[in-house]
């Protein structure tokens, strides 16, 4: 038994783990895979306050030693079942049931892919999911955003404004991004190559080259030189486990959170990707931060421990499958 198990060792994870045990709380990680969350795959960090440039394992590593004084990480603990009992929760994982106070869901979100030849090989050499971490290693050099929507449009228009030479690619013959951002992308006289899709991704070994792209309309293959390539087709949260709990998502299942990081569902909370929003580092910490720090305040209220019953967690059991 713990106050507060957290799901889930990225930043928002590791943070809330640090917080919540110097605010008093017993705390217990658990972590599908290794320590460390997505961030140990990004090759430079710029933006993280204290280290103008690093290395996203270096930070990784950091943050996880850190942690680690405070908490114990139990790593390949995959967390495959969570039922309500009486005053706990009881968490069943590949490592065997914990049971714990309060849950805390930093469970993260996964980019989607476009799946085609170079994307992988060039992940962190010209190939990004994220405009605002990598584009300052990109300026006057030439890009393009490959999507539609308002996140597509809006790393383009960032890009822009960070001096690089951007163009948009999109498969269908508009965007689908609000009409604000498609008027300023005019404004802006940013390039758009509509009905058009990346076929490969080349490269040198070393780094992105160029792109074939078809068009969908004449299926006209032809080379564009390039220096990156941003691919802002969607991101999928990692929000299984919070459905299965009856915790409210958003229209994109992204779990819905207030200002404190509660969810609708009492002694439940989540910080980090899974809540959408902007997807950074030092949002995913100071998110769970505050998650842990309002954890520590609900067990510690005893009016709120009251009114947790049962009862008012029961949702469908259909639902309740991860």
């Amino acid at each position: 038994m713990c106050d507060l198990a957290i799901i889930g060792s990225g930043p928002a994870g590791l943070s809330a783990a640090i917080y919540g045990t110097r605010s008093g709380l017993s705390c217990l990680v658990l972590e599908k895979g290794v320590a460390g969350g997505q961030v140990m795959l990004a090759p430079w960090i710029e933006n993280y306050p204290g280290f103008p440039r690093i290395e996203g394992l270096k930070l990784v590593e950091a943050m996880v030693a850190h942690a680690r004084e405070y908490v114990d990480i139990k790593e390949g603990a995959e967390v495959v079942g969570i039922e309500r009992e009486k005053d706990a929760f009881k968490l069943t994982t590949t490592s065997g049931i914990f049971r714990s106070r309060s849950v805390l869901l930093a469970t993260g979100a996964v980019h989607k892919k476009l799946l085609i030849p170079g994307e992988e090989e060039y992940y962190g050499k010209g190939v990004s999911y994220c405009a605002t971490c990598d584009g300052f290693f990109f300026r006057k050099k030439k890009v393009v955003v490959v999507g539609g929507g308002n996140t597509a449009l809006t790393d383009a228009l960032y890009l822009h404004s960070i001096g690089c030479d951007v163009t948009i690619i999109h498969r269908r013959d508009s965007f689908r991004a609000d009409r604000h951002l498609q008027e300023a992308v005019a404004e802006k006289k940013i390039d758009a190559m509509l009905n058009t899709i990346i076929e490969r991704i080349n490269g040198d070994g070393a780094a992105v080259r160029s792109v074939d792209l078809r068009d969908t309309k004449t299926g006209k293959i032809t080379r564009m030189e390039l220096d990156g390539v941003f691919i802002a087709v969607g991101t999928t949260p990692s929000s299984a486990l919070a459905k299965a709990m009856c915790v409210e998502l958003d229209s994109n299942g992204f779990v819905k959170v207030d200002r404190n990081y509660r969810t609708n569902v009492p002694f439940v909370y989540a910080a980090g990707d899974v809540t959408g929003g902007i997807m950074q580092v030092v949002a995913a910490v100071h998110g769970g931060a505050v998650a842990a720090l309002s954890a520590f305040e609900d067990l510690a209220n005893p009016y709120y421990t009251r009114t947790r019953t049962p009862e008012a967690d029961v949702c469908n059991l259909e639902q309740r499958k991860i």
